[in-house]
């Protein structure tokens, strides 16, 4: 008895832990990414980053969900828009409609509005970035513009035109609502309550 103890223990002793179930796999959720573009220093044309900012400033979403303010990058936006399963844009755009329009574009309708206006002669712009990427076949599943006509692109060191900047918190509200279709679940960051001490 002790001889076979010694030499094949598996016989008599049990198993210290129990058999263990394969390790269920969760499947990543889409990465979602909203993106705001356009350049703050031209009039109506800093529409989008102005909603961007409202919504970071505003508004929270699950962890799947990226705020990225893209300004005018153009094609440094690359790797982000391969990143991205679904993509919703806030971009000012001529739609051929009256100044402070908002407007919902998707998928290729949406690329034609979503040229931004390179900084200087080098740079190229946002669709080449979108054109790249369906290039390599790394391409969001769905793409949302929200987008406005502006009244003046070219009003170098003004602000927005008051028509634009009424549609900000309109702009905001379309992309929650698109968000929760996406179940990003956007919910509004609660202020805090408590006074400083003074």
């Amino acid at each position: 008895m002790s001889f076979l103890y010694e030499h094949v223990p598996s016989i008599f002793t049990r198993a210290l832990t129990a058999p263990t179930r394969a390790a269920t796999h969760t499947p990543a959720l889409p990465r979602i990414v909203v993106l705001g573009l356009g350049n703050l220093q031209w009039g109506d044309a800093g529409f989008g980053m102005r909603a961007i900012e409202r919504l970071k400033t505003g508004w929270q979403c699950a962890s799947h969900v990226e705020f990225v303010a893209g300004g005018t990058e153009g094609l440094a936006l690359l790797p982000l828009v391969e990143s991205a399963q679904r993509m919703l844009v806030f971009n000012s755009a001529d739609f051929g409609c009256a100044p402070g329009t908002l407007c919902v574009r998707e998928g290729d309708e949406a690329v034609q509005y979503l040229h931004t206006r390179p900084v200087n002669l080098h740079q190229m712009d946002f669709a080449d970035a979108l054109a790249c990427a369906q290039l390599k076949g790394r391409y969001p599943r769905e793409l949302v513009l929200i987008g406005v006509q502006p009244h003046a692109h070219d009003a170098y060191g003004t602000g927005l035109g008051a028509a634009v900047s009424a549609q900000i918190d309109p702009a905001v509200e379309l992309a929650c609502r698109r968000l929760r279709r996406w179940h990003a679940h956007p919910r509004p960051l609660v202020q805090s309550l408590v006074q400083p001490l003074v």
